[in-house]
Order: structure tokens, then sequence, then C-alpha cells
């Protein structure tokens, strides 16, 4: 997730909890409390699935580096080459 996205998700989301609470204060009676309460869970929720997005997130990179790691060992020398043979067949030289 590059940064602009991250950027425009978190504050999209924000965004929401914002106008919930504007709404909330803006319209009286039932429907002000109903819109405010349903944008505020709204931004709840998508704020919150972020947070567990970016814990993925970097439990894929780390994962991955390790992987790298892991494949970046130095290998050891082959050892000398040994004569192939079939079994049951005797060695030839």
């Amino acid at each position: 997730m590059t940064t602009r996205a991250r950027i425009a998700a978190y504050g999209s989301a924000s965004a929401l909890v914002v106008a919930g609470i504007v709404c909330e204060a803006a319209i009286n009676g039932d429907m002000g409390q109903i819109v405010g309460f349903t944008l505020i869970g709204l931004g709840g929720i998508t704020l919150i699935s972020l947070v567990f997005l970016e814990v993925g997130l970097s439990e894929d990179r780390e994962r991955a580096a390790e992987e790298r790691k892991r494949t970046r060992r130095p290998r050891p020398k082959p050892a000398a080459r040994k004569i192939d043979r079939s079994r049951g067949h005797r060695r030839h030289l």
C-alpha cells in the first residue's frame, strides 16, 4: 500500500467520522442521530479494518524478508564428484 493510498484511506474514514458528528449536531431529532451514528459507525469500522490490513501487510513483508534471508545463505561447496554406478553392479574405474 503506497503512502498516498494510505493517506486517502485513513482520511476518508476519518472524514466519515467527522461527517457523522457534524450531521448529528446539525440535524435535529431522531434522523440526525440515525445518520450521525451510521456515519460514525462506518468510519470506525473502516478505520479498524485499515489497522488490521496494516498488521497483515507488515507480517507479509516480514515473512518475505525472512524468505529472502533464508535463500541468500551461502551454499556449501560440492564434495568431490562421485562415480555413478547402478545398484548391484560393480564399479568400473
